[in-house]
């Protein structure tokens, strides 16, 4: 493996002419180092999707000469053998795909997949993380490009963990401390999630060598894809398929971020892929962020180099579902799957059950908009339909009446349903007929009128 790797090097340093007519600047051989900490934040066989990408991901980094001391994997683990799955200890990412589990390191499983050592990791914290999982952290420093790549659900303004949430404003400061303290070359961040863009739109410096790729941009999901019938979930996500598809498609010494995110952007058609950041950096080449051994081996064998014109678009329908409806759409299709009776009346009762707790939501949202608008039709109206945006000066109103609503009502992160109303309290923060103060008094309230002592635990 390490004489392949050292070929592959020196190849591409004699090589270094042949790529300088697809490039503005002629690539060179880095001294740094390619770090990647790869992080699928959900549990349970609903969220397979989630971590089949990130297995993918590490697929690709690996067969592309990225050691696997550079590469860090947190995620549940709680999908191979888990009991509905037809193929034990097997993940795959599309219907008829190959294995992607296999080899995967289990740096964080389980509940060591937090908020907490996700900072810890990616900020080098190694005696933070003695004891835990496999220790491993990303020592970074200024030569080197350190990418994520972070898979899960996620709101205006969050992303979420098994069992908490990543605020974009501590996210970003995470960033903006690693950029003071040299961390980094580079720093290059591709977010499936619902309203991924909402993490990084004017929230993100465009000067500190760090890109944001988005599955989404601040104001609507991102779509689940390939539903498979066998296993009654979904496999992968659209965003995730498409750029994982064009890599494994490309030649990566060749494709620049911005081309990849052109292409991506144009094929993935239920929602707007969003680019943040430092845009100078698009034209950093695909083998500088997720290698290029596999690429230039090809080469070496006398293989055809050359890049293809568009993404290879994937062979199967691509079966897409709203992320917010895909606990709904698996019941529902699960139901008109079975021929028994008995667990057709089950699935019933369990939809029925599902539809009731979103019911109760939407009606608790409504209340609250009721008593915030004074019960005003055009300030209702506002706080119902606009499409406001987070920056640095809002986010502290909106980090409180998140905590005020998650603390006095019920957890986002156990609820997500309930993430659709997100939006509604980001429009609060932004309306100049009300204050903070009056927001959180109301949202108390109805919470304790509506609800009670009644806190539901799940509403998916």
């Amino acid at each position: 493996m390490r004489v392949d790797f050292v070929i592959c090097l020196l190849f591409f340093c004699a090589m270094k002419q042949e790529y300088t007519h697809a490039s503005t600047e002629p690539p060179i051989c880095p001294e740094g180092k390619i770090w990647a900490l790869l992080v699928a934040g959900s549990g349970g066989w609903k969220n397979y999707r989630h971590q089949a990408d990130v297995c993918h991901a590490y697929q690709i980094l690996h067969s592309n000469g990225i050691p696997d001391e550079n590469i860090i994997v947190m995620m549940f683990d709680d999908i191979a053998f888990y009991q509905d799955n037809p193929t034990p200890g097997v993940i795959i990412n599309y219907p008829g795909g190959p294995d992607v589990y296999k080899g995967v390191p289990k740096d964080y499983t389980g509940n060591d997949v937090t908020v907490k050592n996700f900072i810890n990791v990616l900020t080098g914290n190694k005696t933070a993380m003695r004891g835990i999982g496999s220790g491993k952290v990303i020592e970074s420093g200024p030569d080197d490009l350190v990418f994520i790549n972070f898979v899960d659900h996620g709101g205006e303004g969050v992303l979420y963990f098994p069992n908490e949430e990543l605020l974009a404003d501590d996210f970003i400061q995470t960033i903006n401390s690693m950029t003071i303290k040299s961390k980094f070359s580079k720093l290059i961040l591709y977010i499936e999630a619902c309203h991924a863009g909402s993490m990084f739109d004017n929230l993100l410096s465009d000067t500190t060598n760090v890109f944001a790729l988005t599955a989404s941009d601040p104001h609507e999901s991102s779509y689940a894809c390939y539903y498979d019938q066998e296993r009654g979930t979904f496999l992968g996500d659209v965003f995730s398929v498409i750029w994982m598809n064009d890599t494994e498609h490309e030649s990566l010494p060749r494709e620049s971020l911005h081309h990849q995110f052109e292409k991506v952007r144009t094929y993935t058609n239920t929602s707007h892929v969003e680019e943040y950041g430092d845009l100078d950096i698009g034209v950093t080449k695909l083998k500088d962020v997720l290698g290029f051994k596999m690429r230039l081996m090809r080469a070496l064998e006398g293989s055809n180099s050359s890049s293809t014109s568009a993404v290879v678009k994937p062979q199967h329908p691509m079966d897409t579902a709203d992320n917010i409806d895909v606990p709904l759409l698996v019941l529902k299709n699960k139901r008109n799957a079975t021929k028994d009776p008995e667990k057709s009346r089950a699935l019933k009762l369990e939809i029925y059950d599902l539809m009731k707790k979103r019911k109760l939501v939407d009606q608790l949202f409504h209340e609250i908009i009721v008593r915030v608008a004074d019960n005003s039709s055009a300030h209702k109206k506002e706080l119902r339909t606009s499409k406001y945006g987070l920056n640095l000066n809002n986010f502290p109103c909106y980090r409180n009446l998140y905590t005020t609503f998650s603390n006095n009502c019920f957890s986002f992160v156990r609820n997500p349903y309930a993430r659709v109303h997100l939006q509604k309290l980001v429009n609060m923060c932004n309306v100049n007929w009300l204050t903070e103060e009056k927001a959180v008094a109301d949202i108390k309230s109805a919470c304790s009128d509506i609800l009670g002592s009644m806190k539901p635990k799940n509403i998916m």
